[in-house]
């Protein structure tokens, strides 16, 4: 009988912390399989490669990673996997490296290697073709290089002497001669989505096609080179400080993570001494519970949501951190950090927070929307607002009168802007980031409080139109 089986297995991984898409591409024929741009932790992967009967022999990166720390190193180790970038790629460590347009066979299945460089200079596109002959590709992963509504920010390596200018008129080319000439069906999968920092209009969608992206994707429409490097160059987003570590760390033979190690456990006095020989106090709890009490200098990054890019936007991946908040969740909260290569986690405090004792707590400020409104119509002058949304929040969105304009990622870089004659009060969308902010602001010396609820509390309680037109303070 004829086995009518597909061979091809595609499985799309993506986590939702950090935006970010990986991917097992295999052959039931063959048994042999693929993982692009994998998180730092790699269970998942192995798992479903086991489950589909498939054995994964070689990572493939479709460019050196800035906003992850990259799994190649942990699958390599525990599945003896081979590792690939672009063969202008430089790194640290032994690669296979990829050619252009060099095609990869796992038995019917067929990789085709597109070197499309702009977001970084070794960045590549991987073609999946279900049988080497087919016309009409699967599918094309497309890194950084195409997202779904956008493309890869082209400003990142202007620390490695790489322009903005160089690197977008290097995209232009690769989108319009690499990826526009495949065919109109052939199936669209990045390597990030909406909330990505690397980009600046990122989809929620986690696949389109070709044809879709031509006719809707800003950056593809009809423009000259000129006009494609102005409108991709314009208005991207603050880059968290961590990128440049990570993209560094990407690039070494670093230590692999095991996930499944559990975090140091430590009593209350070791926890103290821990703190006070240098380490960083993380409390992960959510603002509330943090404002009721909490370590003086803590810093707050709540765990749920874009935690390890919250923690990788205000502290310094240098630093020991002790984590407290839940108890359970000590594991969780240090492979999250892991995922942007913060290893310096020596231990989770063994004991609810509120359990160490009062003489050492201490509560944090939340003020309402109506009494930031009365004391600025009593004294305006008698204290400063922050603004720590970014720049396209408070474009869209306005902003309270006279704020100054810190996003969070910058924030850590500009303290020395920020007034110190008068209380600070931070503001964000909703009162999380501004929570992490007024942490951080404490444990530097700061008087600062943070507005509960964040702008969307003071649009829907007190602000007239006039007050929410957009505009500001620049620190």
């Amino acid at each position: 009988m004829t086995n009518h089986t597909k061979p091809l297995v595609f499985v799309q991984f993506y986590l939702e912390c950090l935006s970010h898409a990986s991917y097992l591409v295999g052959d039931r024929t063959t048994g042999r399989a693929v993982v692009v741009d994998p998180q730092r932790d790699v269970n998942d992967y192995i798992s479903t490669a086991e489950r589909h009967g498939l054995t994964i022999e070689r990572v493939i990166e479709t460019h050196i990673h800035a906003d992850f720390l990259s799994g190649h190193l942990e699958l390599a180790e525990r599945t003896g996997a081979r590792i690939s970038y672009g063969s202008v790629g430089s790194l640290d460590f032994d690669t296979d490296p990829l050619d252009d347009g060099e095609h990869l066979s796992l038995g019917e299945v067929d990789l085709e290697i597109l070197h499309t460089p702009g977001h970084t200079p070794e960045s590549i596109c991987v073609v999946v073709r279900e049988h080497a002959d087919d016309a009409v590709p699967y599918g094309v992963l497309t890194g950084d290089t195409l997202f779904i509504g956008d493309v890869g920010r082209p400003d990142l390596l202007s620390s490695r002497g790489r322009s903005a200018e160089e690197m977008a008129r290097a995209l232009y080319h690769s989108t319009r001669e690499r990826l526009l000439t495949l065919p109109d069906d052939t199936r669209v999968y990045p390597a990030h989505g909406a909330g990505s920092a690397c980009g600046k209009n990122l989809s929620t969608e986690l696949s389109c096609t070709i044809g879709n992206q031509r006719r809707g994707n800003y950056a593809l429409a009809d423009m000259t080179e000129d006009e494609f490097v102005s409108v991709v160059t314009e208005g991207q987003p603050a880059a968290p400080a961590y990128f440049a570590f990570t993209s560094v760390r990407n690039r070494e033979a670093r230590p692999v993570l095991d996930e499944d190690t559990p975090v140091p456990s430590l009593a209350p006095d070791a926890f103290l001494d821990a703190r006070a020989g240098g380490a960083v106090v993380l409390d992960t709890r959510d603002p509330e519970s943090f404002a009721s009490s909490h370590l003086p200098g803590a810093v707050n990054v709540p765990l749920g949501g874009r935690f390890a890019e919250l923690a990788g936007e205000v502290l310094d991946a240098r630093d020991d951190i002790v984590l407290c908040g839940d108890v359970d969740t000590a594991r969780e909260a240090r492979n999250r950090l892991a995922r942007i290569g913060f290893d310096r986690v020596l231990g989770a405090l063994a004991t609810p927070v509120e359990a160490v004792g009062a003489e050492y707590l201490t509560a944090g400020v939340r003020v309402e929307a109506p009494d930031v409104e009365a004391r600025l119509a009593a004294d305006a002058d008698g204290f400063a607002l922050v603004d720590v949304r970014g720049p396209g929040e408070v474009r869209e969105n306005g902003t309270i009168p006279g704020a100054l304009l810190v996003p969070l990622p910058e924030l850590v870089g500009r303290l020395g802007e920020l007034p110190t004659d008068r209380p600070l009060t931070v503001f964000c969308a909703s009162g999380n980031r501004s929570s992490v902010a007024a942490s951080v602001l404490r444990a530097r010396g700061f008087e600062t409080t943070d507005l509960r609820g964040g702008f969307a509390a003071w649009r829907g309680a007190v602000a007239h139109p006039a007050d929410t037109m957009p505009g500001g303070v620049s620190a």
